[in-house]
């Protein structure tokens, strides 16, 4: 029997696996992408818990987790670990990326500062 599982997704963590991981690290908060600045164009992120809203070169990036669903390679997520620079929440944003973002995840996604290399 040929076992070539060439190109089949394993050992692939889920978006609640990350999340798990991240709060344990306490990154309990949670962030959005908010509306791209018009005369910019840059990405803006949103702190649920003081509501302010910046850019998304702002906040001191932890780690950023690329996940791509086994089944479906379309389901595109990152989720990136982050610190408000308004009020210190440390918490989380989850963005879509490839062909079905939204402007604003791209936009954010584009303007992070990246966490090294290092980073899972």
């Amino acid at each position: 029997m040929d076992d070539d599982l060439t190109g089949v997704a394993r050992g692939a963590e889920t978006l609640l696996d990350v999340l798990r991981d991240f709060a344990a690290e306490g990154y309990t908060g949670e962030f959005g992408a908010a509306e791209v600045d018009e005369d910019t164009s840059h990405g803006r992120v949103v702190c649920s818990t003081c509501h302010q809203v910046f850019a998304a070169d702002a906040p001191e990036v932890g780690d950023l987790r690329r996940l791509e669903g086994a089944s479906d390679p379309d389901d595109m997520l990152a989720v990136v670990a982050l610190t408000c620079p308004n009020c210190s929440t440390r918490g989380t944003l989850v963005l879509n990326y490839g062909p079905t973002a939204t402007v604003e995840d791209s936009a954010v996604l584009e303007g992070l500062d990246r966490p090294a290399p290092d980073a899972r």
